[in-house]
Parts: C-alpha cells; structure tokens; sequence
C-alpha cells in the first residue's frame, strides 16, 4: 500500500484520457452520443498455450463493438493475475497429472485461440449498445470479470471470466455487459490503483470467507499473504471483525502490519511451523484457514486448526483457492474426518459477492496494493518480473495500454534500470 500512496499524489492530476488512435470511425449507439472509435486496437494476443512467445503484441486488431445490454470500454487499466500466467501454460489439470489444459466446466474448454487476456479491467465507457442508458458515456469503472452462466445472484456453479471464455483487457478496447461494469467515481483513485483492486483477487478472497463463513471474532490463517488474493483477505478480515494472521517472508512483515494482520509468520522452517502460528496467537487454535499454496503446506495449516479442540467453539475450516505449491499432496483423511475438518474449494464468487465489494471500494473501506506498473506492449517483462518476483512484492503488477501510458502508468511505474532494460527487450520481442 506505500506502493500506491507514494505514488498517487502524482497520478490524481494526470488527465482521465490520453490520447487514442486518430485513424477512427464512428459507432452509433442508442443514445443521442456517438464517440469516435478507431476501426482497430493494439491488444497481446495469447495464440496457444507455452511460454511468453506465445504472446503477441498486434496493432491491427479490429475493434469490438457493443452489442444489446453491452458497453465498449478504452481500457486504461487491467490487472495482472496468476491465473493469467496458468491459463497460458496450461496448468489447470483435473483428472491427470501430466494434463496441459485449461479448465472447462461441464464441457469443453472455453479458452480458444487467438485469446486477449486480462480479467480486472478499469476504463471509460465510449460507447454503449441498444438497452443501455447512453448518459454511461465517459463513465469510469471496474470490471466484474466473471462469465456468468445464469442470473443467480447467490451462487457461481460454472466459473468462466473475462480474459479466458471471452476476451480481456490486455487491449485498448473491451466489450463487457453493462450492468457488470461498475461506476467508480472516487476521484482519489487513479485507475491504475483502481485496477489493482480488481475482482479476480478481491471476490475471490471474499467469496473464500463467505464459504468458509468466517465470522467477527475469529482467527484467520492467511497464506501466500503478500499477493493480490493475500493483501485482500487481510482487509477483509478487518472490516468483518476477523482477526487475519499473514502467513509470509519477514522483509514484508512491516507492509503486511499496515494493511492489518495482527502478526507475520515467517513461511520457513515447516517443522516448527504450527508452533510458531501458535506463539503467535497465544496459544488459541486458527479458527479457519484461507490456504492460496495447498502442496505439503496443506497439512501444516490442518494442524494449526486442531492442535486443542477442546478450545475451539466451531468446526475447523479450509478454503483452499490456489496450489501454488504442489496440485498433490499427501493428507490422513482419517484425521479429516475425526476432526471433522471442512473444506472448501473457492473459484471466483457470487454477483452478491461482487457488488458487496464495490460498495466497499466506493466507500474507502478497501484499499489498493499496487506494486507498479508496465506498458501492455512489455507484458512479457511483466509475466518474467511476476514470476520471479523477489523478497519487497507487495500486491498487484498493472499493465496499460501504450496510448494510455503517460496518463495512468508511468506515475507508478517500476523504475530500476534494469526493468527498464528487460521491458524495452519484451517489447521488442512481442512485436515480433
């Protein structure tokens, strides 16, 4: 969060919109308002699953246009997540181990080539389609990223989103349903902080403790604490009344303590583990876990959980939600079931979840960790500066459309020379 605040001062004063492409063509809308629109937009185009060269950075990419109920977006702002660089590698197996894949619910995968990436998307409304109120031209706003496959607003049984069944943001332009683009007005917010808040991360944390019906007064383990997922559940526990402990390296304890973790347990040293989480509570148990690493980690957060039932005053629960260290592992389900253990598996949430967490933006409740910024023509420093990212990570990486750069990016950018160096060679490399 000093990330953001750092550099937000700067960032308030640049101008909402930079410049776009002067060779455009007019959409008509139902409204009275018509915007000139270029006839096509720069966008990294995913061609197939692999490394970074199967991203391609094109600028002859034909524009969408809105149709019924749908609004066109300049995107200037779109956050990047993990699960970017996992549909890219094809890491979501379901039966296999060995499977390359993405996921697919009840059918065939929805990611097709060529895909534009980016599910947590800020930008301006230019457009709109037949049944939308034409007043939303110049609206800014996030982005609910999900696919929804019903109008139910208390239930996601067939998870999809922006950025895999349909494009996203990682463009100058986006078409999104009107009534999942959500109006931010908050003037203290730039976008690219805005973007960092961005549903993938944020109603997925939500959604982990809902399912886990975390309540005002309980302790909660927060693992891989330092991401976009961790930095949100810790603010979330905090504004129910949870009490989060961050499960994560020292050189973040600090940063982790202002967002609000009541201490920092050094992921290290597994085999005394347990016992430091219990240190750290004074010796009361977790009450339930929000495990992003699953792996051997799995286990050891069990045993937080069900060290003395005799103090518990509910069932232990498990909402697991990434695997970042192992999709395997090995757990005694004996102890599963005798200490009656629940665990839940969290993707995504619920449009309840959605607009609860837009409320809690607009209000000031909930805060942007923004770790930088990179232009959308340098994705590919971006996914290799993620990947390796080192001990002072905090939050989200953004990436900004180049014609929105001067505007929404460069105020936040990462400014070591030689980032600079690698993101001038990524971009080289995706034009190619």
């Amino acid at each position: 969060m000093a990330n953001t605040d750092r550099r937000t001062s700067r960032a308030t004063n640049a101008a909402n919109d930079a410049a776009t492409s002067t060779s455009a063509t007019s959409i008509s809308t139902t409204s009275s308002a018509a915007t000139a629109i270029p006839s096509s937009m720069s966008a990294m185009l995913l061609t197939g699953h692999g490394d970074v060269d199967m991203l391609h950075y094109r600028q002859d990419v034909p524009t969408p246009q809105p149709g019924a109920g749908q609004v066109l977006v300049r995107v200037t702002a779109t956050a990047k997540n993990n699960t970017d660089r996992k549909a890219r590698e094809g890491l979501y197996p379901t039966k296999g181990k060995e499977e390359v894949t993405s996921f697919a619910m009840g059918g065939a995968p929805t990611l097709s080539f060529p895909r534009i990436q980016g599910a947590d998307v800020v930008g301006h409304i230019v457009a709109v389609g037949e049944g939308v109120d034409g007043q939303r031209v110049g609206e800014r706003g996030l982005l609910d990223f999900n696919l929804y496959p019903d109008d139910r607003r208390d239930i996601n049984l067939m998870p999809d989103y922006y950025g895999h069944g349909a494009d996203g943001g990682f463009a100058e332009y986006i078409v999104v349903p009107a009534d999942q683009f959500h109006h931010i007005a908050n003037p203290e917010l730039p976008d690219a902080p805005l973007a960092a808040m961005g549903m993938c991360s944020y109603q997925t944390a939500y959604h982990m403790m809902t399912a886990a019906n975390v309540r005002a007064g309980e302790r909660v383990l927060v693992s891989g604490a330092s991401g976009g997922v961790g930095t949100a559940l810790i603010q979330l526990c905090r504004i129910i009344g949870a009490i989060p402990y961050a499960v994560s390296q020292p050189s973040k304890a600090d940063a982790l303590r202002g967002l609000g973790a009541q201490a920092v347990i050094d992921r290290g040293d597994l085999p005394t583990f347990v016992e430091r989480v219990l240190h750290a509570t004074e010796g009361r148990p977790i009450d339930a876990v929000m495990d992003l690493v699953g792996g051997d980690m799995t286990d050891l957060f069990i045993d937080t959980m069900i060290s003395d039932m005799s103090q518990r005053a509910t069932y232990p629960r498990l909402a697991i939600a990434g695997a970042s260290g192992g999709n395997l592992s090995e757990i005694m389900w004996t102890r599963i079931y005798l200490y009656q253990v629940q665990i839940v598996g969290v993707s995504h949430g619920t449009r309840e979840e959605a607009e609860q967490l837009i409320a809690w933006i607009r209000s000031g409740e909930l805060k942007p960790v923004l770790h930088g910024t990179f232009k959308l023509s340098q994705l590919h420093a971006a996914e290799r500066y993620f990947v390796n990212r080192g001990s002072d990570y905090l939050g989200k990486i953004v990436i900004v459309p180049d014609a929105q750069w001067e505007a929404h990016g460069a105020p936040f950018a990462l400014q070591s020379a030689a980032l600079q160096s690698a993101a001038l060679q990524s971009e080289r490399e995706s034009r190619q």
